[in-house]
């Protein structure tokens, strides 16, 4: 397979993750999809109790070998179903950071029995009160309607059904747009390094994790990196891109290359070495200053077992939370190719001087 193959492929598999329905604490089929993508590229990938999908690649150095661990999450913000009311509709609650600003009018699916296509309502602005007309819908004033009557409803729908959004993945020029692109596009930048790491060579244990029910408090990060014991720790996730009307200093540049967190939550010397091998190999990069947690995996890779050296490697989205998230495809790849050429930097020699500061 070509570079322009393999640069291909990994947009084809964000497109089908981007599609997928991967709700916290129900992420299996995405997490079949990535154990059979992940498959040819390593020597080992398992399912931890968790639902973690952990590819493990042997590094060619002489034991013991350090371990690297690369963490992307796979779930997704949605709703789940609290209550079937007179008349089939739905209430619901929120999985995840939902933006109620974004629902009325959304499509969405709801996950009984079988799958109904729903969409989110809400009183049109003729009927509102005066006192409403002013504030913007609550989600506890929406429900969903999937057109049907209340008996049917009620033989396909229970309450605790999840209820994901509707959207299908494009392209915008050179850039990409769908739902879950945080962090599916993240699990997109694993494969890329994998297969990347398929032509290098690097003394280190590699693991690419794929983890489970970050929108939920970091679970999946925590649980798999206390299985991995890595000696460091690299989330990828994404991170606010440049959108009209929102300040330079807030958000990263699309199109420019990914970012590279610096802050309490990120060990030195790894912000370092990231800097120095994207400089190396002329991977365009970014720096982003987070000074509280970076919001991704690297909180609890962090503060698991006796601590981990992190980092964070970001892709710039914007719209984040919403059906339309969307992201340049070569900060994908560049992603990728960081990701990859750190993994071949790591030695020995390197862990042993993450003791010092």
């Amino acid at each position: 397979m070509t570079q322009v193959e393999e640069e291909a492929g990994v947009l084809e598999l964000l497109g089908r993750l981007s599609e997928m329905v991967g709700l916290p604490g129900h992420e299996s089929a995405v997490s079949g999809a990535v154990r059979e993508a992940f498959g040819p590229l390593c020597d080992e990938v398992r399912l931890d109790r968790l639902g973690n999908c952990i590819a493990f690649k042997r590094g060619d150095g002489g034991e013991p070998r350090p371990r690297v661990m690369f963490a992307a999450h796979m779930d997704e913000i949605g709703l789940m179903v609290t209550r079937i009311e007179d008349g089939g509709f739905l209430r619901f609650t929120n999985l995840g950071g939902v933006d109620q600003r974004i629902l009325p009018g959304a499509e969405v699916l709801v996950h009984g029995r079988k799958g109904l296509h729903g969409i989110v309502g809400v009183k049109p602005p003729h009927i509102l009160r005066p006192e409403e007309s002013s504030e913007a819908s609550k989600m506890e004033d929406m429900y969903i309607d999937c057109g049907m009557p209340e008996d049917e409803m009620r033989g396909l729908v229970s309450v605790g059904d999840v209820v994901s959004l509707a959207s299908g993945f494009s392209k915008l020029g050179d850039f990409v747009s769908g739902k879950s692109l945080d962090d599916r596009a993240g699990v997109a930048v694993l494969h890329d390094c994998l297969q990347r790491l398929g032509r290098l060579r690097h003394a280190c244990d590699v693991y690419a994790v794929a983890t489970v029910q970050e929108e939920m408090g970091f679970r999946g990060g925590m649980i798999s990196t206390f299985g991995v014991a890595p000696d460091v720790g690299i989330a990828i996730d994404v991170t606010h891109g440049d959108m009209a009307g929102i300040p330079e200093y807030q958000t990263s540049c699309l199109d420019k290359g990914p970012a590279i967190s610096t802050g309490p939550n990120v060990h030195p010397r790894v912000f370092a070495r990231l800097q120095e091998v994207a400089k190396e190999n002329s991977v365009p990069f970014q720096v982003e200053v987070s000074p509280a947690s970076t919001g991704t995996d690297a909180w609890a890779m962090q503060v698991t077992r006796s601590g981990v050296a992190t980092g964070v490697i970001s892709i710039p989205v914007r719209y984040m939370h919403t059906p339309v998230e969307t992201a340049a495809a070569d900060d994908i790849r560049q992603a990728g190719r960081l990701a990859a050429q750190f993994a071949a930097s790591v030695d020995r020699s390197f862990v042993e001087g993450l003791k010092c500061f």
